[in-house]
């Protein structure tokens, strides 16, 4: 009974913070796009001095403003969750996770908040130059304050620049340095940043269209494609590339993830790489005779050179790193997940004899074994092999959806550019329609983007160090679930406000003369 409370418990906590992040990032990636886009504007306006590019600017700056408060909002409920839903796991690593988190709201917050109000209200009383200046300041307040929350998030992907303190119970700063500045934080920073980029890119092309298709606004909708879409090709192509270092390093530090990515049950070398495919909804286990695919076709030898940079390289699947037994990188042999359990039940029961040991050498002797097997130490709370199997059919079909998109919206604005550039986009009604209705899939595929992130790594909270299951608080499951629908209710409403705001905003127009 209790088992079945606590798994209730979890599945609420986990489906509300999973509720916060989702419409926090609906308002997010348009506004890190949108500031650049309405800085990019205003740079023109600033070298050109002409009216039209300042009114121009002014508009998105408008749309740019609407979503930054909305964002503050939901962003604000998502770091406090922290301490009323996960408040094991705040205990358990605060003194590290923490520290981004409080730089973030310190310096970043408050760098746009100070010059925010510049970019609104200061056209007027400052000097050209110097508002120019507050608008790029703002964006990259914005940024910074992405890049913190972003390393504390890939910290828990990749516990990097860490010491545990047995005699607190807590993991602690050893480098700040390796926190901030692991390769899994920079490249997940880059990457989450230009997929901002691009919602921000197609949301300024869908709306220029829409204005295009009501006939309005005619110089200022063109000028803003041409805008947008060069920024859009920009920020695709650099997307690739982190992608691909994305992939890189989930292959060496979650291969469980990447093996979920791509439906890879048994490991081999030379594995391709998944183009399309359809999971067998009859593969029900890892050790199943089931083929995993009901059909499937794909690039030869790619997933072995994206993981390890060599086109005939080993990647392990999800049997493979369940069973253990095949050799690593690094030469050693993968223990199996029950041995991996195993140790990690050594590691617990050591710091659990560390803490009621009454003498130096029994302490210094489950000290030892503490540290030996530490690496392990989440492990321990697992309760079956299976559980370390993360959803494979959300992580496949939501990697590929936006792999799919991205390429998609790399070809709409490369197209765009190119009809813009030759003055030809103004009568390509099919091509706006296009455009408009892909501010929706830009959306989509960010979004997919940050389900294969988290549920790819689950069960756990920080990779191999606490799951799901040890990191929450001690509430009752009731209690999460009112306040479920409470947020559920609080963010719609906002969602609806804020679309509505938006929405009369782009029906009044830019205002050009």
């Amino acid at each position: 009974m209790m088992e079945a409370i606590n798994t209730s418990l979890i599945d609420w906590s986990r489906a509300q913070f999973a509720l916060t992040a989702i419409y926090h990032w609906l308002f997010v990636p348009l506004t890190l796009g949108l500031g650049i886009v309405q800085a990019i504007m205003e740079t023109v306006y600033y070298k050109t001095g002409d009216d039209f590019w300042k009114k121009t600017a002014q508009f998105w700056m408008k749309i740019f403003g609407i979503n930054f408060a909305i964002g503050v909002a939901t962003g604000l409920i998502l770091e406090f969750e922290f301490g009323t839903n996960w408040s094991n796991y705040s205990w358990f690593v605060g003194d590290i996770f923490g520290a981004p988190l409080a730089i973030e709201g310190i310096v970043a917050f408050f760098m746009e908040a100070t010059f925010i109000a510049v970019m609104f209200f200061g056209w007027n009383k400052v000097s050209k130059g110097f508002h120019l200046a507050s608008t790029w300041l703002t964006i990259l307040g914005a940024t910074i304050s992405a890049f913190w929350i972003l390393v504390a998030n890939a910290w828990m992907q990749y516990p990097a620049g860490m010491q545990f303190n047995p005699d607190t119970v807590r993991n602690e700063m050893a480098s700040f340095w390796e926190v901030a500045l692991s390769p899994v934080a920079l490249n997940k920073f880059f990457h989450t940043v230009l997929s901002g980029w691009i919602i921000g890119a197609m949301f300024v092309v869908g709306v220029a269209s829409w204005f295009l298709l009501k006939k309005r606004e005619t110089k200022f909708a063109l000028a803003s494609v041409k805008i947008g879409a060069i920024f859009g090709v920009v920020a695709c192509v650099l997307s690739i590339w982190t992608g691909d270092g994305s992939a890189h390093q989930v292959a060496q530090r979650q291969p469980m993830k990447l093996a979920a990515m791509e439906g890879l049950y048994e490991g081999r070398e030379g594995v391709g790489l998944v183009a399309i495919g359809l999971l067998n909804p009859a593969k029900t286990q890892h050790d199943d005779n089931e083929d995993p695919f009901l059909f499937k076709i794909e690039f030869p030898k790619l997933l072995s050179f994206f993981a390890e940079r060599n086109l005939n390289a080993y990647v392990p699947g999800i049997t493979d790193i369940i069973k253990g037994g095949y050799r690593q990188k690094d030469g050693t042999v993968a223990l199996s997940a029950e041995e991996k359990i195993s140790r990690g039940k050594l590691a617990i029961q050591a710091l659990a004899d560390y803490r009621v040991a009454k003498n130096d050498s029994l302490k210094q002797q489950a000290r030892a074994t503490l540290d030996e097997h530490f690496q392990y130490f989440g492990y321990g709370y697992i309760k079956k092999t299976s559980d370390l199997i993360p959803s494979v059919g959300l992580t496949f079909y939501t990697f590929h959806l936006m792999v799919i998109l991205g390429g998609f919206l790399l070809l709409l604005f490369a197209v765009a550019t190119y009809l813009s550039c030759k003055n030809k986009f103004e009568n390509k009604r099919w091509l706006q329609w296009t455009c408009l209705l892909s501010i929706f899939l830009a959306i989509i595929a960010g979004q997919a983007g940050w389900v294969v992130a988290e549920v790819g790594r689950q069960p756990w909270a920080i990779q191999d160090i606490l799951p799901v299951s040890a990191a929450i608080s001690n509430l009752s499951a009731s209690s999460v679930q009112i306040t479920f629908f409470v947020f559920l209710a609080l963010f719609t409403v906002l969602l609806i406000a804020e679309l509505k705001i938006m929405t009369n905003a782009i029906k009044k127009g830019p205002q050009i003369n």
